[in-house]
This record gives C-alpha cells, structure tokens and sequence, in this order.
C-alpha cells in the first residue's frame, strides 16, 4: 500500500517528468540536439565510473550503454511524434496544481482563523508579542449608574470576565485597548462571554436589544465583546456624545486593522460591539 510520502515522491517525479518534457519541446531542433548529446555523454561517463575498468569490462558497459541510451530513446522519439498528445498530457497534469492556486487566491482554508490585513508595524508587533493584561476592573456600581442603565439595561448581570473570552480573541481586544488609551480614548468592557440563558433573557426584551438567540451570537462562545469609553471615571456609552463618536470611529478602525468585525458598520448599529468570526461556530436561525 502506498503511503502519503510514497505519493508525494511519486507526483513531484511524473510532475518533474512532465516538465523535461515540455522543456524539450521548446526547443529547437539544433538545441534539442545539443542537449540529446550532452545526455548521451554523461550517459557513457556515468556507466564507465560504475563498471570499472578493463577491456572486457568496457565492453560490457558498452553494451549496457546502449541498451540504455536505446531505452531512453524510443520515448523521446515517440514524445516527439506526438508532441499536441504530449502536451494535452502536460496541461492536464498541471490543471489541477492552477486551480488550487485559482482558488486559495480568494479563499482561506477551512479550519484556519482570518489573519489580520495589517501592515501597521505597531498592531504586528504587538500580535506577535506577549500576552497583554486586562485594564484594571471597573467598580461593579460604575456599571448600574442611572446615566448607564438609560442605555444598557441589565448590565449589573453582565460577565466582564477577561478570561472567559477565547485566547486569540482576547489578544486582539487588548491590543484594541492598548492603542485607544494611547490616542486618549480608555475604554472598560461592558459585557463579554454571555450564557445561552442571559442571550435568550436578551432576545426576550425585543429587536432594539438584539435579535440573537441562544448561539446564535459570538458571545456565547467567548468571540464577542461589548466595550465604551471612560472619562473622569466614568462609562461613556452613548454615540451622542461627539468625543464618544469619534472614538467609536477609531474604536472601528483599529479593531478592523487586527481583524475583528466591528458592530458600527452593521444595519442596526452597535458601535462598542466586536467580534471574531470563525466559520462554523454559530447556528444560523
């Protein structure tokens, strides 16, 4: 039975084949020539080291030569007769290598997560860095403040636990963070992993609170976060305060540029909201 390597070894030795072939038929015929003659001679210098020395010897090998060199003949010949089958050969034996390569231009393989489409030196320094730390925790009362709860109702049963969202997740909104407290903008996250029960809870409370069910949200699965802004230790949440928006502006940007998706650009909404989409994950209604 053949094993993946014998395979590969195989493939790598018809593909190599296939294309001596295709060199040989570009070209010319005093070329070709040439190169048939340099074949012939590193032929006989070869059965020559390897026979040893001596008349007799020599006479074997030189018959064992041409037994060769009539063996490798024979198909170059035919090859040459035939050259529109050959390379009919050639073109379905490369066919299948242009259309991996057609196809992973514009598509990931599954499996793997989407990289980020950065050339910020900055966020690839950091990606490839150590692990950052949260921002120190906000106290639970800055969270139930009537100021808040005009615009996030039942924030006081949100988890803010760090740890429970994904690792690779994690990393990225930290260095989202890390970035915006550096352009002025700190920021305290308001909700992240949330239970199928506190999602169904939410979907109850209607379209203008969110439209998800239980797993049919990133939250679920520790891929989601919802964030805002603090000033004068304060949560600064609405997108009508215009320093607010035009940090959710750069809030945007900058989650985009480490690959997050980023609620701003949705149809309904949600400035604070990120999230890393892995295919699979979530069930669609």
């Amino acid at each position: 039975m053949l094993t993946s390597s014998t395979l590969f070894i195989l493939l790598v030795m018809a593909y190599g084949l296939a294309i001596i072939a295709g060199g040989i038929f570009v070209l010319d015929s005093e070329r070709r020539q040439a190169l048939q003659n340099r074949i012939q001679r590193a032929g006989n210098w070869m059965l020559t080291m390897f026979c040893g020395i001596g008349d007799g010897v020599q006479r074997t090998s030189g018959s064992t030569g041409r037994m060769l060199l009539e063996s490798f003949r024979r198909p170059l010949v035919f090859i040459l007769h035939h050259r529109l089958h050959a390379a009919a050969s050639m073109g379905l034996l490369a066919l299948p290598i242009i259309l991996v390569l057609f196809f992973l231009s514009s598509r990931s393989l599954p499996g793997y997560q989407e990289m980020p489409q950065t050339t910020d030196p900055v966020v690839l320094a950091l990606l490839r860095g150590e692990q950052l730390a949260p921002p120190p925790p906000m106290p639970p009362e800055a969270f139930i403040t009537p100021e808040v709860a005009a615009i996030r109702q039942d924030l006081g049963g949100a988890s803010r636990e760090w740890l429970a969202l994904d690792a690779d997740f994690r990393q990225r909104l930290l260095i989202v963070f890390q970035l915006m407290e550096k352009k002025g903008y700190p920021m305290a996250l308001l909700e992240g992993y949330r239970s199928p029960e506190r999602q169904t809870y939410l979907a109850s409370l209607g379209p203008q609170v969110t439209n998800a069910g239980a797993f049919q949200s990133y939250h679920q699965f520790g891929l989601a976060a919802d964030s805002a802004f603090v000033r004068n230790d304060k949560l600064v949440i609405s997108e009508k305060d215009p320093w607010a928006m035009q940090g959710y502006r750069l809030y945007g940007e900058l989650a985009e540029s480490v690959g997050l998706v980023w609620g701003g650009r949705w149809k309904m909404m949600d400035f604070g909201h990120v999230e890393l989409r892995r295919q699979g994950t979530i069930q669609r209604k």
